[in-house]
């Protein structure tokens, strides 16, 4: 990998690790309805996903989607998660929020 990959990966890491947080899903309804929410597995790194996103790193991301281990919220899960108003974790990773329900904290 070349230097100033592996210099932005880091530099990105510590800029969405800084920028996580946990919200509630009431607060990221306008997110959602601009279609801009994606849900990322607690089997993955939040924030290794938002790094490789600002990478642009398309083959990760096909085989995140392939698996279903990134996909977009579906009405059901919007909905479950509305009525509980669901506490996640959240980085943004513009255009993108992503989301991840867990209950142990983030590492990096």
């Amino acid at each position: 990998m070349a230097e100033g990959t592996t210099e932005r990966q880091h530099v990105l890491r510590e800029e969405y690790h800084r920028q996580t947080a946990r919200i509630h899903w009431h607060e990221l309804q306008t997110y959602y309805a601009h279609g801009s929410v994606i849900v990322v597995s607690p089997d993955l790194s939040l924030v290794d996903v938002a790094v490789q996103l600002g990478m642009d790193n398309t083959d990760s991301f096909q085989r995140w989607i392939a698996t279903g281990e990134v996909t977009g919220v579906n009405d059901e899960l919007a909905l479950a998660w509305y009525e509980a108003n669901t506490l996640l974790w959240a980085v943004v990773a513009a255009p993108w929020v992503l989301v991840q329900q867990r209950d142990v904290e983030l590492s990096m």
